[in-house]
């Protein structure tokens, strides 16, 4: 079995490393990469979609990316409680049309002890913004981590 340090029970600093490296992960656009990070049968929320399992996962993220175009993420640690970590996410993408989103929203993770997520559920919804409203415009320097940003 991989183990994907730190591994739980989460402090505020391993917490924090845990959600920072979940952000890096998932702005490669990278399915097989962003998979290797959950158990084999993970269980996922995703919006209104249900899924299980790596396999899935992948084909799940590469939907997304090829519709969710210029992807970018921000993720923020919002508590931690032993194997769990909540955070608060947002990301900004454009459609084949060209309009541009903000996505808003909150997961809940779940770690079995190799550090490797078993659950995760997200809630999220989508707003239309305009290419000069964007404030996403890449993965974040090493200085830009852990920074918050705006609720809107």
């Amino acid at each position: 079995m991989t183990s994907r340090p730190p591994l739980p029970p989460f402090d505020a600093e391993t917490a924090a490393q845990k959600v920072q490296a979940a952000e890096d992960a998932w702005n490669t656009h990278d399915p097989h990469r962003v998979s290797l990070a959950y158990t084999e049968d993970s269980v996922w929320r995703n919006r209104d979609e249900s899924i299980i399992g790596r396999a899935r996962i992948v084909d799940f993220l590469t939907t997304k990316w090829e519709r969710e175009l210029d992807y970018v993420l921000r993720k923020g640690l919002w508590a931690f409680w032993e194997d769990r970590i909540a955070v608060r996410f947002q990301y900004e993408w454009h459609d084949a049309a060209g309009q541009w989103f903000r996505s808003y929203g909150n997961e809940l993770w779940e770690f079995d002890g190799d550090g490797l997520m078993r659950r995760r559920e997200a809630s999220i919804n989508d707003r239309p913004i305009s290419s000069s409203e964007r404030r996403f415009f890449g993965p974040r320097t090493p200085e830009e981590h852990g920074r918050d940003f705006p609720v809107h």
